[in-house]
């Protein structure tokens, strides 16, 4: 196959894709607390669950190029040096999980399913859970532990920000200094997916121009979300976003 030759994806591949990528720039850029987990499961629902992930860790990578410049210099270094270890651990102890169920792709899109849903219980009792832990940095170990729990989500389907936000969100940062420790951090757990992405052969060359005819709506969404960040608040952002979630969580569980 040449490296340039234009992809066979069928028109649902191109729609759920390009919504998938601009969501995922918006989240990258700070609007949307999270809603980047949408992506992966979006792009599940056409295509097999670890082409998705393969799909989008480039192009996450190049999201975070853009929000890295915005966000230079603005991060809590203690943070990242908490949470990083355990993310590595996580990244590594998941690409052994998706070893395992790689070749049975309705077992990855339940359990993808069941994330999703999670992830939307857990946003719709985040108000409890951190009024709960109030306002503290956690010891070092806890934080690892998250940050473990971050790194191997963020393996599976591109989505640690569960863990990391209850870590972070208690700390009562001011926004943009949160905002660009989780920058940072997934940046670097982005860099660092790609050594067991490699060794799980997720890394294909015949998705290069699926991945640069997607790049530049990550360029849409980065710039949506600071525009949004600024004159707009996220809660009906957010409500939109958890609904089409929950809808292709049910989508995928019921079609596995």
């Amino acid at each position: 196959m040449h490296i340039f030759a234009f992809p066979t994806h069928p028109t649902a591949f191109w729609i759920t894709a390009a919504l998938a990528v601009i969501i995922l720039g918006m989240d990258k850029a700070g609007f949307g607390g999270g809603i980047g987990f949408v992506a992966t499961p979006l792009m599940a629902l056409t295509i097999p669950v670890s082409d998705a992930a393969a799909l989008l860790l480039p192009l996450l990578m190049i999201a975070d190029l853009m929000s890295l410049r915005h966000y230079h210099g603005k991060f809590d270094r203690k943070s990242i040096a908490v949470l990083l270890p355990g993310a590595i651990l996580g990244t590594f102890a998941a690409a052994f999980v998706f070893n395992y169920f790689s070749h049975n792709e309705r077992v990855l899109k339940i359990g993808l399913g069941i994330l999703v849903l999670l992830f939307i219980a857990f946003q719709l009792g985040r108000a409890l859970i951190f009024g709960a832990l109030g306002q503290k940095r956690f010891p070092d170990a806890v934080g690892f532990l998250l940050g473990s729990g971050s790194g191997f989500t963020s393996t599976l389907v591109h989505a640690g920000s569960p863990f990391t936000n209850i870590y972070l969100l208690p700390q009562a940062m001011p926004r943009e200094l949160f905002i660009g420790t989780t920058v940072i951090l997934y940046a670097l757990m982005n860099w660092i997916k790609l050594i067991p992405y490699a060794w799980l052969g997720l890394l294909r060359v015949g998705n290069l121009t699926t991945v640069l005819l997607l790049a530049p709506l990550a360029y849409v969404g980065v710039r949506l979300g600071l525009y949004c960040q600024r004159y707009f608040s996220d809660q009906w952002f957010h409500r939109l976003v958890y609904v089409l979630l929950f809808i292709t969580g049910v989508q995928l569980i019921w079609r596995a």
